[in-house]
């Protein structure tokens, strides 16, 4: 089969009916026949901690680029942020995504960051395709938050990999991000790096600013609550995670609310069996934060 370049793609897709869900068409087939298989790319969960990790130097920064180096370059990224809740599930469709200054209060350095990587209306399609459990809507208008750009910026300083976000849909329980998250394992053999990002203890109310520049200082629940879910993860205990409403206190206190932790349910759904998993800038921040990062295979 002769290689469909974007514009071909693109003068296809227009010839489709513009009525209905896109279910199957043929041009998106065709699209998704060109991205040849790859070897299985890695899934990443990343702590993404403060927006300042987008403009300084330290330790988290350092392991983020490392991992960027580590491996394989994508031919595109696909983020779950914590930051895109929706009520639906939604990708974003768009050929240039603005970069999204969602914050408030950080230094005119911060707010002047731009990354302007491309986006992928093309990616977005397939992953509507693929998606059978529940309807996936494109997006025009959200672009890259910072629990994307200021972590994939340390990855691929370039811009220069197509980057496409999926929200999390803040009606469903964790159960569902889960499953959902599996519809989208084929796209690690097509070149696609699947990111989560987050925190899996954030708790700001809790936060000790007193602490804030304390290495390593956490409270007693947050370092229990951190602990524990690592040795969910490392034992490959899935359903204890999913059920993080049943582990007690120190997890209530380590998930107030959810949208932070859910990401780590769609890396984990895409672990496959016996699949190594990495982690790296292990580490609490004011009490109340753990920047505990993962990578997959």
């Amino acid at each position: 089969m002769e290689d469909m370049n974007r514009t071909q793609f693109l003068v296809a897709l227009s010839a489709l009916p513009l009525t209905g869900a896109i279910a199957k068409p043929s041009a998106l087939r065709v699209f998704a026949d060109t991205l040849d298989s790859t070897d299985k790319m890695p899934v990443l969960f990343l702590g993404h901690g403060s927006p300042m990790n987008a403009i300084e130097d330290n330790e988290f920064v350092r392991g983020f680029k490392k991992i960027g180096q580590e491996i394989e370059k994508p031919r595109a990224i696909l983020v779950i942020s914590a930051h895109w809740e929706t009520r639906g599930t939604y990708v974003t469709a768009m050929e240039n995504p603005m970069t999204i200054h969602d914050f408030g209060g950080f230094p005119q350095a911060l707010f002047d960051v731009q990354y302007p990587a491309p986006g992928s209306p093309e990616l977005a399609l397939l992953t509507k395709d693929i998606i059978k459990s529940t309807e996936v809507h494109l997006d025009e208008k959200w672009g890259l938050d910072h629990g994307s750009w200021s972590v994939i910026k340390h990855l691929y300083p370039n811009a220069d990999v197509p980057v496409i976000q999926m929200s999390i849909d803040y009606t469903q329980p964790a159960s569902y991000h889960y499953a959902l998250a599996k519809e989208l394992a084929q796209l690690r053999r097509k070149g696609v790096l699947i990111v989560g990002s987050g925190n899996i203890v954030h708790n700001l109310r809790m936060v000790s600013w007193s602490h804030i520049d304390t290495a390593g200082y956490a409270f007693d629940w947050a370092q229990q609550a951190d602990d524990r879910m690592k040795k969910y993860i490392m034992d490959g205990n899935h359903q204890a995670l999913i059920d993080y409403k049943k582990q007690g206190r120190e997890f209530e206190l380590a998930i107030p609310t959810p949208e932070h932790y859910l990401p780590l349910l769609y890396s984990l759904a895409l672990q496959d069996k016996n699949e190594d998993i990495h982690i790296f800038n292990d580490q609490a921040v004011a009490g109340s934060l753990t920047m505990t990062s993962l990578k997959i295979g």
